[in-house]
């Protein structure tokens, strides 16, 4: 059966579909050597390459799952060359991995990392309402009126966010929960009340919470998992 060429990147654990998206966007992937448009399908039989290296699914492969504390200054890219302070390379993995979803290069703290593109699609799917939680930093003193306008949602973007739950933790620094991850949200929500993020760590997602040191990662514990696949059960995997 033929399927999308960024579905078949994800399915064999090459990346993400969004990273396969950029990656055929960039003439890097081809389909028995031709570079395909956009959405182009791959049959049973045909040659899939990246960069000139075949790409295809091993029998013998291990699903990965990684938690990783990420330091502030990684970036969360696959592409080694464009970026030296990349994730990939700093934690050197001896197994091809790739994050799922990202960390602004500012912002610390919890980020996956697999090998298997399944889940990767069913938790970056917004409209998953899978939760993550952040640990933020202001600089000003926070009042009522900036905890109700972050929790009842704030126009970014062009849109507004959804409602959200929202905790003042000290006089400039406040726990946040979000079901969404547009593009720096935090930092533009802050930012569209007259505030500057100084800190930002993302504590917790879904079931699993941060309790590694900075710059360190473990795998995900099975019992972990298997409660993470329980809370993906009625998830989608469509792209959006």
């Amino acid at each position: 059966m033929a399927i999308r060429i960024n579905k078949y990147l994800s399915e064999v654990s090459y990346c993400s579909r969004r990273e396969a998206d950029k990656l055929i966007k960039e003439g890097k992937v081809t389909i028995n050597g031709e570079i395909p448009e956009m959405g182009a399908k791959v049959e049973v039989g045909d040659q899939v390459e990246v960069e000139g290296q075949i790409v295809k699914k091993s029998t013998k492969q291990k699903n990965i799952y990684l938690a990783f504390n990420k330091p502030i200054g990684i970036v969360c890219t696959t592409d080694t060359r464009v970026e030296p302070n990349n994730i990939i390379d700093y934690i050197e993995y001896p197994t091809r991995i790739f994050p799922i979803g990202r960390l602004d290069k500012l912002s610390e703290g919890l980020i996956f990392l697999t090998n298997d593109g399944d889940i990767v699609n069913k938790i970056l799917r917004a409209r998953n309402n899978h939760e993550k939680e952040y640990i933020v930093s202001v600089n000003r003193f926070i009042s009522r009126d900036f905890i109700q306008r972050m929790s009842n949602g704030v126009e970014i973007l062009g849109s507004t966010t959804k409602k959200c739950f929202v905790q003042k933790l000290g006089p400039k620094k406040f726990k946040i929960i979000l079901t969404q991850g547009l593009n720096r949200q935090i930092r533009r929500m802050c930012d569209s009340l007259g505030y500057r993020v100084q800190s930002l760590k993302r504590v917790r997602i879904m079931n699993i919470k941060l309790d590694l040191p900075t710059g360190k990662y473990r795998e995900i514990t099975k019992a972990e998992l298997l409660e993470l696949n329980n809370l993906l059960e009625n998830s989608s995997k469509t792209f959006e």
